[in-house]
């Protein structure tokens, strides 16, 4: 049985308006020396990897389709932006990562690393 992924959380933002959007409603952001892709469906935020594990192309020059999937500019790939699936249906995974909603803003759940949270 895999072990409960266990995240280190960092606030992004204070609210929707704080993010760099473009008309496609994705950016990109650096957290902890990681880039990111923000996207925004219906009020909702989701995070992602930056670039495309099929071709590296980056995900937020992509869009989202009327179903709320973020779409890959360089060959269409579509993933279901709250878990990273593959809808088109070639088999690849987009990392997402958790974004939570708080009272003082929007934060997102960044791994931690399992080898050396065992010394913790």
């Amino acid at each position: 049985m895999p072990a409960e992924k266990k995240y280190t959380w960092h606030k992004i933002a204070e609210g929707l308006h704080d993010f760099p959007w473009t008309d496609n409603k994705l950016c990109e952001i650096e957290v902890k020396g990681k880039t990111i892709c923000i996207a925004q469906h219906n009020q909702e935020v989701y995070a992602c990897a930056h670039k495309c594990p099929h071709a590296g192309g980056h995900m937020a020059d992509g869009f989202l389709d009327a179903l709320g999937n973020i779409v890959c500019p360089l060959h269409r790939y579509k993933f279901n932006v709250s878990n990273g699936r593959n809808v088109s249906g070639e088999g690849y995974y987009l990392k997402t990562y958790p974004v939570e909603k708080r009272e003082d803003g929007l934060y997102i759940g960044l791994e931690e690393n399992s080898f050396f949270s065992f010394f913790k």
